[in-house]
């Protein structure tokens, strides 16, 4: 293929001896086979989606700050070709969230980062309508045969012991039954820490932002070794 290619670019068949062109036209053909053997490949991307509410959405954060961004970036630093998807939609509950599912998954999924329940615990609604909607959300994510990180969320204190008892629990419930990455606390070492959250003293700053992202890192690169064609983890 290579020969006939470099004969009619060049024409040596014409104009040189028939050894000459025959010598010309096998090294040329070695050089390129040499060439395709060692041009580097890229690794398939993996299409990370970050399903979730407004901590997921990014609320009140400008370009490159939101969770998704910062995400991506990190792993990227680490050598892996992922692509966060921001499937996340501020004031959502795990009502909406289970509602819109199929939607957030429209475009393609490699593995799922499920973030959701924190507006039911804010809302103090029953935490079994919670674990119902988010057990329906792992499921057809199973049936799909999609890899699932599911970060968990606590319940405000003043909603009274019994609530949060009950509310937190739900999480680690889900974990065990569907048998997926668990992180325990979405909001681990930002919650109640004003200099990570902007003033409503709810949403994580930038900064916030990135302390979540280094939390969370090691389990979502356990979530990403369950994916076939993932880059390279450490």
């Amino acid at each position: 293929m290579f020969g006939s290619s470099v004969r009619r670019l060049l024409g040596i068949g014409m104009r040189f001896p028939p050894l000459f062109a025959s010598v010309v036209i096998g090294a040329t053909s070695l050089a390129m086979a040499a060439l395709l053997l060692v041009a580097p490949t890229s690794a398939a991307e993996v299409r990370l989606v970050a399903f979730g509410d407004s901590l997921v959405h990014g609320y009140g954060l400008a370009a490159g700050e939101t969770f998704p961004e910062q995400l991506q970036a990190a792993l990227a630093a680490r050598g892996q070709t992922v692509r966060v998807i921001n499937a996340g939609n501020s004031g959502d509950t795990s009502a909406s969230g289970r509602a819109r599912l199929e939607w957030a998954l429209a475009d393609g999924a490699d593995a799922v980062l499920v973030e959701l329940g924190a507006n039911d615990g804010l809302r103090g609604l029953d935490p079994d309508v919670t674990f119902d909607n988010l057990d329906s959300v792992l499921r057809r994510l199973r049936e799909r045969g999609l890899p699932v990180l599911l970060a968990g969320m606590l319940a405000p204190r003043n909603l009274g012991r019994e609530y949060a008892t009950a509310f937190d629990g739900v999480f680690p419930r889900l974990a065990k039954r569907h048998k997926v990455e668990f992180y325990p606390f979405f909001l681990e070492g930002v919650a109640m820490q004003p200099r990570y959250n902007q003033a409503d003293g709810i949403h994580p700053n930038a900064a916030g932002v990135a302390v979540i992202v280094e939390g969370i890192l090691p389990a979502v690169q356990r979530l990403l070794a369950s994916v076939g064609h993932n880059g390279n983890t450490d």
